[in-house]
């Protein structure tokens, strides 16, 4: 019985470590696995050193993302994806700028 009683708080630490680190970094980690495998071509993404572009290839063999940024073609690892951006918030702001330059040029 006292050895019992002895194992009982490692046993609980070992129980609140589980919870408190290794179930949260896994969730992560599948959450960013699912995020790469949904990837297509056409989607707005940030690299990890924060270059935003546009998928224009995805090699599934060698797991390498062409990347275009305004006309230059980046080729990455899939896991140098840092997420995937909204498509709709980047079509707003290109439409933003463009009336905004229309409007420049009415005014001058």
């Amino acid at each position: 019985m006292e050895f019992i009683i002895s194992i009982l708080p490692f046993a609980a630490i070992m129980g609140l470590m589980y919870f408190m680190m290794i179930r949260p970094q896994k969730k992560a980690a599948d959450k960013t696995k699912d995020m790469l495998a949904s990837m297509k071509k056409g989607d707005g993404v940030v690299t990890i050193g924060g270059l935003h572009g546009i998928i224009d290839e995805l090699n599934e063999a060698d797991k390498t993302v062409v990347i275009n940024c305004e006309g230059i073609f980046l080729t990455f690892e899939r896991r140098a994806i840092a997420r995937i951006k909204d498509l709709a918030a980047v079509a707003t702001v290109e439409t933003f700028e463009v009336e905004s330059e229309s409007e420049d040029n009415e005014l001058v």
